[in-house]
């Protein structure tokens, strides 16, 4: 049986909602973070060589890496659902924010909260400093413009592009604060994605003690 090792408020609860919206058969071991420094315990850093989440086994697979990881149990388990086609009209938008997600959002949001460690202030003189910071308000300005037309991030379907990018607009802020006040499409997208039946399940069997930040 596959098994999702399940970091708390982590990555890796996207894993836990794609088992869900798949309905498949899977063993959910959970981990909490340290209180104090908010990291992995030394046990899940310990499940592989690179030490992050998520990891899930699968046999003798041992497989790391968001991305990955969906591709995988897309392929494996669930007969290709939530992917497109490639002739299908919204393939490559589907391509674009499946990769953007961990390519460029995430990327911008942990050098936000770095540099917000480092510099100790939320306003500097230092350019590259200002010009990294600014990245995370480019990535989040680019998802509201698209939900401003789009239901979802591939159109009117709900697909893994999806799946990927909720993890950067709503547990993500709980390190990295974001007010989304002036963002009502992605507001509104939060809600109506939140709502998944399948990603209710997911939040309260992996963070039962976590509210989602769905506004």
């Amino acid at each position: 049986m596959l098994i999702v090792h399940h970091l708390g408020i982590s990555q890796s609860e996207r894993i836990v909602w794609l088992c869900e919206e798949l309905e498949i058969p899977y063993e959910l071991v959970r981990y909490d973070r340290d209180l104090e420094t908010r990291l992995a315990p030394e046990e899940y850093k310990a499940l592989h060589p690179f030490g992050t989440a998520p990891v899930v086994v699968d046999g003798d697979v041992l497989l790391a890496e968001s991305g990955a990881i969906v591709d995988y149990i897309i392929t494996k388990y669930g007969n290709n659902r939530f992917t497109l086609k490639v002739d299908h009209s919204k393939f490559a938008d589907y391509l674009f924010w499946y990769h953007f997600a961990n390519g460029s959002m995430m990327p911008a949001m942990t050098i936000d909260l770095v540099v917000h460690l480092v510099v100790k202030e939320t306003k500097t003189e230092n350019p590259i400093v200002n010009t990294l910071r600014q990245r995370a308000v480019r990535s989040m300005n680019l998802v509201e413009k698209h939900l401003s037309t789009n239901d979802y991030f591939a159109g009117t379907e709900f697909t893994a592009a999806d799946i990927m990018m909720f993890f950067p607009l709503t547990t993500m802020r709980a390190f990295t604060p974001f007010d989304l006040s002036s963002y009502p499409n992605i507001r509104a997208y939060l809600k109506r994605v939140g709502a998944r039946p399948a990603y209710q399940r997911a939040m309260k069997k992996g963070d039962p003690d976590f509210t989602p930040l769905l506004n």
